[in-house]
């Protein structure tokens, strides 16, 4: 498989990357710092310089030819709001886009928790979870085999390879980055998992188990 990961140098993105050199997968990550592109090739994926957030960047040449994308970008916790509708927004629609252009019809993203039913205020949390939200529908419009996945609080703690997943859980929770890339990664090889929106947090059931489930 050939998937091509948008916001290629993140945190879950680079786990992501290792998951699939590992087994033999092509990973390419689509990242904007030239500096960052040792790390790629240190976890076996090949960067590619693209900045989504360039309204004149050729995203559509970045990703051709692969079999799947996964956007992983977001601003960052120390971004100001501005990013928020740039990278999480405007780079997720301009990924849509090249998928499009590109005929590659599998697209997963990763979202977060509570953007079914985003805040209206002005914190940079609340505008983010918009941008998210908004992402999440532009996707879900697109007639692309999507996925879109949203994860709870995020943790460095090690994975465990255990979750709770559901269209709602009705609860919050955290999860290891760790668990997130390796869900993503079983959503990739998970056709049933083709038009599904869902959360997830720690839990009890094994990945694969649990997305079969949803």
């Amino acid at each position: 498989m050939d998937v091509a990961v948008v916001g290629g140098h993140g945190q879950i993105a680079l786990k992501l990357e290792r998951l699939l050199a590992d087994r033999g997968d092509r990973a390419r990550g689509l990242i904007r710092n030239p500096d960052h592109a040792a790390d790629l090739e240190a976890v076996g994926a090949e960067p590619v310089l693209c900045d989504i957030e360039d309204p004149d960047a050729d995203v559509a040449a970045a990703v051709a030819g692969a079999d799947a994308i996964v956007f992983a970008a977001g601003a960052g916790p120390g971004s100001g709001t501005e990013r928020k509708k740039t990278v999480d927004l405007d780079g997720a629609v301009r990924s849509i886009d090249a998928a499009k252009a590109n005929a590659i019809n599998r697209f997963v993203i990763v979202s977060s928790m509570g953007t079914d039913n985003p805040p209206s205020g002005d914190d940079v949390f609340e505008i983010y979870l918009r941008a998210k939200a908004d992402a999440d529908k532009a996707l879900a419009a697109s007639g692309l085999d999507h996925t879109i996945v949203r994860p709870g609080r995020l943790t460095d703690d090690p994975g465990t390879g255990r979750i709770a997943a559901a269209e709602h859980l009705g609860r919050r929770g955290e999860i290891p980055r760790d668990d997130v890339a390796a869900t993503l990664l079983a959503v990739l090889d998970e056709p049933s998992t083709i038009g599904k929106t869902f959360e997830e947090i720690s839990g009890d059931d094994e990945i694969a188990a649990a997305l079969r489930a949803l």
